[in-house]
C-alpha cells in the first residue's frame, strides 16, 4: 500500500470511527430521534434477547481485546503494514459496534426511573460528563495515535515516531484509566434504566475490567518499574487518597 493510500485509508477509518462513536452516545442515551437505541429496536422473547445481546457484547469484547494484544499485533503486522495496523483495528472496532447496534434486542422492564427532577438532572449530567471524559482522555494520551492517524501521517512524511514516554497528564494524575472511568459513567448514569440497558452496562463493565488487566500487563512490559510504581500510587478507576504522615 502506498504512503498516500495508507493515509487515505487511515482518514476513512477515523471518519467511520468518529461517526460510530457519536452514534454510540445516541444508542446508550436512548435519544428519541433514533430508531435504534438500547431501548428501541426489534423485539424478541426475553431469554432470546439476553442470549443475543450477551453474544454481541462478547463479540465486541473479543475483537477489542485480542486485536489489542502485542502478540496478535506482531503476527498481524506480517500481513498488514505496521503503519496501517491501528487503523485496521479502529475500523474493525467500529464494525463490531455497528453489528451491536443492528443486532441489539431491547428488554423493556424498568429497573429504576429517576422521577425526581434533581436526581434525573444529576444522572443526565453524569452521562455527559462520562462522554466528555472519554473524549478528553484520548487527547491527553495522543488522540491521533490512538486512532491510527499519526502512524499513517508519519509514514507519509517518512518520519519516525518518538519512543513512548511515561507521563501522567491531567486526569491520569488521579486515576490510571480515566477513559474507562468515562465509559463507566456513560453506561451507568441513566435517568431511566431498563433491563436491556442494565445488561449492556454490566456486559461492557465486565469487558472493561478484563481489558484493564491485560492493558496494564502490556504497560508494565513497556514502562517497567515506572508503571508498577504508578499502580501503587494511583487508583485504577477512583482516586486513591492517602493520609499524610504527621
Amino acid at each position: 500500500m502506498s504512503r498516500a493510500l495508507t493515509l487515505i485509508f487511515a482518514i476513512i477509518a477515523y471518519a467511520i470511527f468518529f461517526a460510530t462513536f457519536l452514534y454510540l452516545i445516541v444508542f446508550v442515551g436512548d435519544f428519541s430521534f433514533s430508531s435504534r437505541t438500547v431501548d428501541v429496536g426489534p423485539s424478541a422473547p426475553v431469554a432470546l434477547a439476553v442470549v443475543i445481546d450477551v453474544a454481541l457484547i462478547a463479540l465486541f469484547g473479543l475483537q477489542h481485546s485480542v486485536m489489542a494484544r502485542q502478540g496478535f499485533k506482531r503476527a498481524w503486522t506480517k500481513t498488514v503494514p505496521p503503519q496501517a495496523e491501528r487503523s485496521v483495528y479502529v475500523l474493525a472496532a467500529s464494525v463490531m459496534l455497528m453489528i451491536l447496534f443492528l443486532g441489539w434486542r431491547p428488554i423493556d422492564a424498568i429497573v429504576w426511573n429517576a422521577s425526581n427532577y434533581v436526581l434525573h438532572d444529576i444522572l443526565l449530567a453524569l452521562f455527559w460528563v462520562g462522554w466528555l471524559t472519554v473524549l478528553l482522555s484520548t487527547f491527553l494520551i495522543n488522540h491521533f495515535e490512538l486512532f491510527g492517524l499519526q502512524q499513517a501521517w508519519f509514514h507519509m512524511r517518512a518520519r519516525e515516531a518518538a519512543a513512548p514516554q511515561f507521563h501522567q497528564p491531567f486526569f491520569y494524575k488521579w486515576v490510571r484509566h480515566p477513559l474507562y472511568l468515562g465509559f463507566f459513567l456513560a453506561f451507568w448514569a441513566a435517568p431511566e434504566m431498563t433491563a436491556g440497558h442494565l445488561l449492556l452496562a454490566v456486559g461492557m463493565s465486565t469487558y472493561m475490567l478484563i481489558a484493564i488487566r491485560y492493558e496494564e500487563h502490556d504497560l508494565i512490559g513497556l514502562f517497567g518499574k515506572d508503571y508498577e510504581n504508578y499502580r501503587q500510587e494511583v487508583g485504577m478507576l477512583t482516586p486513591r487518597f492517602r493520609r499524610r504522615n504527621s
